[in-house]
């Protein structure tokens, strides 16, 4: 069932588990259910902690995670290889009594739950963004017995998906009621259920001599650069990692062949807190002014001070602004292909433009869908001849140019999608399941108003040395007038604004 080298790296982390551990297993005949079996036999011949039961669970193929005697209420609804396979091992290692890498105050808060929670997370294998949803409640429920998680594989049981028109993962369902979209971090899911920080928890703060407002590449960059002068640095963000958190393969970060965002994204918050940086979480900003300090309020109500700022908001996708993309959104209207796509599978789907990433994305859905229909508003592709290439040798696939979209039609789901040829002026319509949007980005700036300058696309305008037009607030990253919107641009520009940050604190 396991590849050699997986099996290699999985023995040196069941070597780590620290009590014994079994596995209940609900089986069929079906090959779900004979993948299930070879997967769990196979770690019971790995290690002496793990034994296996058959038995009869609510879902057929699934199994649970427990103590010997002591449900604690883990249990994966399809096979838990792909991107979910970390998911296992750490669910193995945590319910065998290995210590979570998580904080004291979070552990705490789980812990302090009294409600009755049972979460079902509905995920596909390549989702990239679903293990951290799984991996949360997973934690959560060992962490509390009041708490208990079903992971389901979308593919493994498409009925169920289907009844409950899930097509967006990771979807999670609290109580057998909608609960979230999406991915979320522990303390996100924590903030949901009502056990977020509010705004009294930053009233005593002092004064930062350089504050970061955003979390991804440029505000890593920005906060460590400023921490390792020795001055007192803060971090506010709304997710850290960003927008690369969505970001499946890359490969253009140089010295690093192949990684995926999540993964970048936890290795630049571990390298944060090696520094003395203050790192507020799950907060968004919403206004800036100057007065003596520089302030940033956030949504919760609560002010930050700081001599000098540096704002690297990132960016997000793109909308389209048709009728039906608000409505559907998650019903069939999608962004991240990785993710939602395989929900797809057998149907008929459309992508909205033309640049790298749109027919990046109708390639790879071209691999398991019905027919994909390309959508591009100009009179010809802006992708690499490459992938242009690779697009026009696959036979279920037709790119329409020169089309204007206009309305993204349904009932409780998306059904269809309406386009005006914009050379004759003729309006069409076909049937779809689904359509993704890919059109770029738009930076994330609205909130700042007209409090820094900006050009007619949002972009915060910058000086070479990351500076904008107010004393002592810098911008880097995705959100200012960069040309070029790529990782390590925004890296580098993070710790271009952190030093001119510091060398204004000195003139100043």
């Amino acid at each position: 069932m396991l590849e050699a080298n997986i099996k290699a790296q999985l023995a040196q982390y069941l070597e780590l588990m620290e009590g014994d551990v079994h596995l209940k297993v609900s089986v069929g005949e079906d090959k779900v259910s004979r993948e299930m079996a070879s997967l769990v036999d196979e770690l019971a011949t790995m290690s002496t902690h793990i034994k296996v039961e058959l038995v009869d669970l609510e879902r057929t193929p699934s199994f649970t995670v427990n103590r010997p005697g002591e449900e604690t209420g883990i249990t994966f609804a399809g096979v838990p290889l792909g991107h979910e396979f970390t998911s296992l091992v750490l669910a193995l290692l945590q319910v065998s009594g290995r210590a979570p890498k998580v904080d004291d105050k979070v552990i705490e808060q789980v812990k302090n739950i009294k409600d009755t929670l049972h979460f079902d997370s509905y995920i596909s294998l390549s989702c990239q963004n679903c293990p951290e949803v799984v991996q949360a409640l997973n934690l959560m429920s060992v962490l509390n017995p009041n708490i208990t998680h079903t992971m389901i594989d979308g593919a493994a049981f498409k009925e169920e998906v289907e009844s409950k028109n899930i097509l967006a993962v990771p979807t999670v369902y609290l109580n057998d009621e909608p609960f979230s979209n999406g991915r979320k971090t522990i303390e996100e899911i924590l903030a949901e259920l009502g056990n977020g920080p509010d705004a009294s928890e930053f009233e005593d703060k002092e004064p930062f001599d350089v504050l970061v407002v955003g979390g991804g590449p440029a505000g890593a960059s920005a906060a460590i650069y400023a921490a390792r002068k020795g001055i007192r640095t803060g971090i506010v963000a709304d997710r850290f990692g960003g927008q690369i958190l969505d970001t499946a393969a890359i490969e253009n970060f140089i010295s690093v062949n192949h990684t995926e965002g999540p993964k970048l994204a936890a290795s630049l918050e571990e390298h944060v807190k090696e520094y003395n940086i203050d790192i507020m979480n799950l907060q968004r900003a919403k206004r800036l002014e100057k007065k003596d300090f520089i302030e940033i309020e956030l949504e919760n109500g609560a002010v930050l001070k700081s001599k000098s700022v540096i704002l690297s908001t990132g960016a997000s996708w793109r909308n389209i602004g048709v009728p039906g993309e608000k409505e559907f959104r998650n019903k069939g209207v999608a962004y991240c292909v990785h993710c939602d796509g395989p929900l797809f599978e057998g149907k008929n789907v459309a992508v909205v433009g033309g640049g790298n990433s749109g027919i990046e994305a109708a390639i790879d859905l071209a691999g398991y869908t019905t027919h994909v229909t390309v959508l591009e508003f100009n009179s010809e592709l802006k992708a690499d001849s490459v992938l242009q290439e690779r697009l026009r040798s696959l036979p279920n696939v037709t790119v329409v140019t020169n089309a204007q979209t206009k309305e993204i039609t349904g009932t409780d789901k998306v059904n269809g999608v309406t386009y005006v040829e914009r050379e004759t002026g003729e309006e069409k319509h076909i049937e779809i399941a689904g359509i993704f949007i890919q059109i770029g980005l738009v930076p994330n700036t609205a909130w700042l108003g007209d409090s820094v300058e900006r050009n007619k696309f949002g972009e915060i305008l910058v000086d070479k040395r990351g500076a904008t037009n107010v004393p002592g607030v810098f911008a880097a990253g995705d959100c200012s007038d960069s040309p070029f919107k790529q990782i390590i641009i925004s890296m580098g520009s993070g710790a271009t604004a952190s030093l001119a940050a510091v060398d204004y604190l000195v003139r100043n």
